[in-house]
């Protein structure tokens, strides 16, 4: 796992730049990465974007009128968790089922506040790192305030390495 106090320091680009080198190297790989989300110079949000080029909103900057329905809010971005969930949970599903003579790449960017509003995106990722065969390049934040459970469970684990970036 790649970590970071920072925003902006790179972790994804290194996570892009890893699976390029891995999927010309001919290792199966499957996964997401979430991207910022630009409009006229100013970032209004963020995109989750699957290895195979699905695209869809994880986050925008919300209005503070939209208040009608339960949102799920981090600063001034408010989550789209139906849209994260339909994009990530299939693919982790399939990473986790998949057949064990197959050992796979499963890129997750990144374990953070956001997604982490999901429950079951919280026990996909646990399954997809108890699952035999399937090694799991991701990134997750050092935490600033309260830690967040997951990341630290992940951060301590015996089977996991990770890297931080500045």
């Amino acid at each position: 796992f790649v970590s970071s106090l920072f925003l902006g320091v790179g972790k994804t680009t290194l996570i892009q730049k890893v699976t390029q080198a891995l999927k010309s190297s001919g290792i199966p790989i499957d996964g997401f990465y979430t991207e910022e989300v630009r409009e006229g110079g100013r970032r209004t949000g963020f995109d989750v974007v699957t290895l195979s080029g699905k695209r869809g909103p994880l986050s925008r900057v919300s209005s503070d009128s939209s208040t009608s329905r339960r949102e799920y809010r981090v600063g001034q971005y408010t989550v789209d968790l139906v849209s994260f969930e339909q994009l990530v949970l299939p693919l982790l599903r399939n990473v986790s089922h998949g057949s064990d003579v197959e050992k796979k790449v499963c890129v997750i960017d990144e374990i953070g506040k956001m997604e982490l509003f999901s429950q079951a995106f919280i026990q996909a990722v646990r399954q997809t790192l108890t699952g035999s065969g399937t090694m799991v390049l991701g990134t997750i934040p050092i935490p600033k305030g309260k830690p967040l459970d997951l990341v630290e469970e992940i951060r301590n684990s015996k089977d996991v390495k990770v890297f931080n970036v500045s």
